[in-house]
């Protein structure tokens, strides 16, 4: 019988080291070396006997409770009146004493005692020393135990650093605890009572559910007074729950617990790292969408504006033609025609030559009019567009912060982005050629100069007064040339169909290059803002779609992972009714 069960514990052994290898290669994908470093201790201590890891404060007596415990009739454990060294020291069986030196903060001590061929014990440096690397080399073995023995001095067990530390155990990795109130023999039995039950108060305020708490005396037991020094209580609670052939299966649940609590964090810290890459999704959704709905308003203002420069063209236009017609009705032309015999100025001709200069003095003065108003909403419009995502890129929310327990460096690449979208940003709407837009405008000789005027995103007013006042004043100019070409080439007496005709097609002609000249070149530039304004995401663009790939990734792993490890569950549970 217990051949099949050491083959099947064999076989589930051997799918827990493959899972717990997988586990290494995905700590190993997210950059996390702490995490790595902790399950290849996991798999290094795979096959090793259960693990006793025996913590508490400096002079709480743990070397002493090590070795009253081992009862092997000798110091195993270096009992000195100060701390000696900041080292670790593994009791494990051994045919033969022997202490080997694994680094400068790791000693292996071998020793033929029998209850190391079902565990080992290792004893740790003090949680309050003030000895350099005690803490951090005492936390770095922790993951890996199977059984944490939690030693207090049993006159003051609630030190604020000793349970500072029980905390880091039980919150981080939910290890099984015990506790062990030590030197008893300084106590009162009536103190000692109370303290025994202050620390199952404690202990269950944080979780601890059924607190296991012993009081001993290392000095009674290896003084041979053992039925007073408490040991036998803890030495029947170890055979109960741990020896007697229990330890190997204990210890594989004890893996797969570890494992699934790593694999649990990953699974916390992706979550959050998918939150934070939703929420910039979102973001970067939001500032397309506002940059979208600005650029339309702005459209809009063009929209606005060509409407009222072609209802003030069309106006002039109808009031010079309606002049035009009737100057040139039969009774006015023979009037005209017999008072330039005695004055040349009445003639016809002078006429037309002065209807063509009021038409351009009235198209100048209307067009000026509603030029200035409607620039001014337009450069406004996207202006606003600018500010609202410089606005929108300085408040971007952040959930995965620098100090985050998984993905600290992804929070500070992002961060990084961040403020490099920051200051990017502000110098782009610093710089007004930015927003210059010179190869739309290669024509606009008087550019240039007028930028002066302006600076930064504040240009915009000055490019577009400067661009349309150039557009329209070219478009009514050519109109206006065109038509003195007209009045001043033809035989007015013959030709007044001709003259009204070519005066309404040129008026036609040069109101159709306005509404289009107007509207196109407005819009490109709105457009072209807008593009210009989104280029400065690229990089932003480029983390998205990196965080969208790798959090799928690793995803597809973690949930590998976890499936597997409770399926493994599952059989240990199994394995262990039997």
């Amino acid at each position: 019988m217990n051949n099949i069960l050491n083959q099947k514990l064999s076989a589930l052994r051997s799918h827990i080291d493959q899972i717990v290898k997988e586990l290494q290669q995905l700590c190993s994908s997210i950059g996390h070396q702490e995490l790595e470093q902790t399950v290849s201790d996991l798999r290094n201590r795979i096959n090793d006997p259960f693990m006793f890891v025996i913590v508490g404060e400096v002079k709480a007596g743990k070397s002493s409770f090590i070795n009253a415990l081992l009862d092997a009739g000798k110091e195993i454990c270096k009992v000195a009146a100060s701390p000696m060294t900041d080292t670790i020291q593994q009791i494990v069986y051994g045919e033969t004493e022997e202490t080997i030196s694994i680094s400068p903060h790791l000693k292996k001590i071998l020793q033929p005692v029998d209850i190391l061929k079902e565990i080992a014990i290792v004893d740790t440096p003090g949680t309050n020393t003030i000895i350099e690397h005690h803490q951090a080399i005492t936390e770095s073995f922790i993951p890996a135990s199977d059984l944490i023995v939690f030693v207090f001095e049993a006159k003051n067990p609630y030190r604020e650093s000793a349970w500072a530390f029980f905390d880091y155990i039980h919150s981080d990795w939910r290890k099984k605890i015990v506790f062990v109130l030590q030197q008893k023999d300084l106590m009162e039995p009536e103190d000692l009572r109370v303290n025994i039950q202050g620390v199952q108060d404690y202990a269950v305020k944080k979780g601890i559910t059924e607190p296991q708490v012993f009081a001993v005396s290392a000095k009674q037991e290896l003084a041979g007074k053992k039925e007073e020094s408490g040991f036998a209580a803890i030495r029947d609670y170890i055979k109960g729950n741990i020896t007697g052939g229990k330890a190997p299966l204990l210890k594989l649940q004890n893996n797969i617990s570890i494992s699934t609590n790593i694999n649990e964090r990953i699974a916390k810290g992706l979550m959050d790292r998918k939150e934070q890459w939703e929420a910039d999704l979102a973001f970067r959704k939001d500032v397309q969408q506002t940059l979208e709905e600005q650029a339309r308003k702005s459209d809009k203002q063009v929209d606005v504006l060509v409407e009222n420069l072609l209802a003030g063209y069309d106006r002039i236009g109808r009031e010079n033609e309606e002049q035009l017609n009737e100057g040139l009705s039969f009774f006015n032309l023979m009037k005209r025609s017999v008072s330039s015999i005695f004055n040349k100025k009445t003639s016809a001709k002078v006429w037309l030559t002065e209807l063509a200069e009021r038409l351009e003095k009235d198209l100048n003065s209307e067009m000026r009019i509603r030029l200035d108003s409607g620039v001014v909403d337009i450069a406004d419009s996207i202006q606003q567009m600018a500010k609202m995502i410089d606005l929108k890129i300085r408040s971007s929310h952040t959930i995965l912060k620098n100090n985050h327990d998984i993905f600290s460096d992804i929070a500070e690449r992002r961060a990084n982005v961040i403020h490099e979208l920051q200051e990017t940003f502000a110098r782009f709407m610093k710089r007004s050629e930015n927003f210059t837009a010179d190869e739309l405008f290669p024509n606009r000789d008087g550019l240039s100069p007028n930028l002066a005027a302006g600076s930064g995103v504040a240009v915009i007013g000055v490019i577009l007064a400067t661009v349309t006042n150039g557009v329209v004043f070219d478009i009514t100019g050519g109109v206006l040339t065109t038509l003195g070409l007209l009045f001043a080439g033809v035989s007015v007496g013959l030709q007044r169909r001709k003259i009204i005709k070519g005066y309404r097609n040129e008026i036609n002609r040069g109101r159709s290059l306005l509404e289009k000249e107007v509207d196109e070149k407005l819009k490109i530039y709105i457009q072209h803002i807008q593009q210009k304004i989104d280029a400065n995401f690229s990089d932003f663009d480029q983390l998205l779609d990196q965080e969208k790939e790798q959090i799928e990734k690793l995803s597809d792993q973690q949930r590998s992972i976890d499936q597997r490890l409770d399926d493994l569950t599952k059989e240990l549970q199994e394995l262990g009714t039997h």
